[in-house]
C-alpha cells in the first residue's frame, strides 16, 4: 500500500507542497502519495482524525492552523513545544500523534547552506512577533548570531516574546525603537507584504553589506524583497528555499532520508533562477 500524506490549510490550492514532496519521493525512490485538504475553519480536529484513520502517515499543516495543531497532538518534540505551532504532524507507532515544528530549521539552513550567510557574530532583526516569528526563534538562537531585535508595530507583543526566550542577546520594541540601529541581517516575518505593504523601519537599518529575508514568497518579487532591492542589500532573498528546505526535513522526520533540495529549489523558480533574490 502506498503510504499517505498531506497538507493542511485555508486556503490551500495554491501550496506547492505537493510537488515538493513528489520530488523529494522520486529522488529518494519512495513510494508515497501526497495531496492537499481543506481544512474546515469548524472542524480542523475532525479533518486531521479522518485522515489519519484512512491510513494517513504524516500531515504538513500550514495557516491558519499551526496553533490548533499544537494543541491536538499527544506529544510534542521540544522546539514545538517552545514556539507554541506545529507544522509537522507524524503518526506514532503507538496510535498517537506526534507534533514538531520545521520552520526554523527550514529558515537557517536556506540562509546558511544555499545562500552562504554566517551567523557568527551577526546583528539580526526579525519583524514582526506573531506565529512566524515564533515559529523561527528556537533555531535562530542556536546559530551563533550575536544579537537578535524583534521588532512589532505593537512593541509589546515583541517584548513579551523577547522575554520569553529568555536570552540576554534578544530584545523587543516598537518600529519606533530601531532609530539608529543597523543590522547584518534582517528578516521579514510579517504578512504586510500580503497587503502590498512594508514594515516602516528606516532605510538605514539595514548595515553596509547587510542581507534581507522575507519569510514570504510569490511569482513576482514581494514588497520586501523590492526593498532589500532599493537599500542596496547584498543579498535580497524570498521565503521559496526556507518552503522547501522545512520540507526537507519533515521528509526526513517521516522517512528517515534526507533528500537534496537544491535540484527542486531550482524546479520551482523555473527560468527565473535565481532572478527574484539577486540584487
Amino acid at each position: 500500500m502506498v503510504d499517505k500524506y498531506a497538507v493542511i490549510g485555508n486556503p490551500i490550492a495554491h501550496s506547492k507542497s505537493p510537488f515538493i514532496h513528489a520530488e523529494f519521493a522520486r529522488q529518494t525512490r519512495h513510494d508515497m502519495a501526497y495531496g492537499r485538504i481543506l481544512g474546515n475553519p469548524d472542524d480542523f480536529a475532525g479533518d486531521v482524525h479522518r485522515f489519519f484513520a484512512a491510513g494517513g502517515q504524516g500531515m504538513n499543516v500550514t495557516l491558519p492552523f499551526k496553533e490548533r495543531a499544537w494543541e491536538l497532538v499527544d506529544e510534542r518534540n521540544p522546539r514545538a513545544e517552545r514556539v507554541g505551532a506545529v507544522n509537522t504532524l507524524t503518526l506514532l507507532p503507538d496510535g498517537r500523534l506526534g507534533g514538531d515544528n520545521t520552520d526554523g530549521i527550514g529558515l537557517v539552513r536556506d540562509l546558511s547552506e544555499n545562500h552562504g550567510f554566517d551567523f557568527g557574530g551577526k546583528r539580526v532583526l526579525l519583524l514582526g512577533a506573531g506565529g512566524a516569528s515564533r515559529g523561527v526563534l528556537p533555531s535562530l538562537l542556536e546559530t551563533g548570531l550575536d544579537t537578535l531585535v524583534i521588532a512589532n508595530r505593537t512593541a509589546a507583543k515583541a517584548l513579551d516574546l523577547a522575554a520569553a526566550t529568555a536570552a540576554d542577546r534578544v530584545s523587543g520594541c516598537g518600529l519606533e525603537g530601531l532609530s539608529g540601529r543597523r543590522f547584518d541581517l534582517i528578516i521579514n516575518a510579517t504578512s504586510a507584504g500580503l497587503d502590498g505593504g512594508v514594515p516602516a523601519i528606516h532605510r538605514d537599518c539595514l548595515a553596509l553589506g547587510g542581507w534581507t529575508y522575507d519569510m514570504f514568497y510569490g511569482d513576482t518579487p514581494t514588497p520586501f524583497l523590492r526593498w532589500g532591492r532599493e537599500r542596496g542589500a547584498a543579498w535580497a532573498l524570498d521565503g521559496l528555499g526556507m518552503l522547501v528546505e522545512q520540507a526537507a526535513e519533515s521528509f526526513f522526520l517521516w522517512r528517515g532520508v534526507r533528500p537534496s533540495t537544491p535540484p527542486v529549489i531550482a524546479q520551482l523558480r523555473g527560468d527565473q533562477a535565481y532572478s527574484q533574490v539577486l540584487r
